[in-house]
């Protein structure tokens, strides 16, 4: 069974920076996708961010280019989500979850095209 948590949360003030986990465990494909996603109160669910496994691309939505990183450790099957310059508008539950084909990945990707999924983990940013 394919099982991501999401940890690093919290409350940060504006210009703050926090780290995203999202601990990935029970698949071993040869090539996937970790995207992150967020939904902010009242809102639809978004895309942030996106790695794939096979060759490390990453994508970023453009409201975050600059100022988010996300990147992967192999050896502990984690993907981190490092967060700098946190504005008010960042404020939300952030997801991780798994493209299991490894073709989904983009700064856009589409919630539908990721399977398996984190329960989210709450960043709010105070002003």
């Amino acid at each position: 069974e394919v099982r991501l948590v999401e940890s690093g949360g919290g409350l940060v003030q504006v210009g703050g920076s926090l780290r995203l986990s999202c601990a990935v465990s029970g698949f071993s494909f040869s090539d996937y996708g970790v995207g992150w996603f967020r939904q902010a109160p009242g809102k639809g669910r978004e895309p942030v961010s996106c790695i794939r496994r096979v060759n490390g691309r990453t994508y970023y939505t453009d409201s975050v280019k600059g100022r988010f990183t996300i990147s992967e450790d192999n050896a502990k099957n984690t993907i981190y989500l490092q967060m700098n310059s946190l504005e008010p508008e960042d404020t939300a539950l952030y997801y991780c979850a798994v493209d299991e084909l490894g073709v989904y990945c983009r700064g856009t990707q589409r919630e539908e095209d990721f399977g398996a999924w984190g329960r989210g983990i709450q960043v709010t940013v105070s002003s």
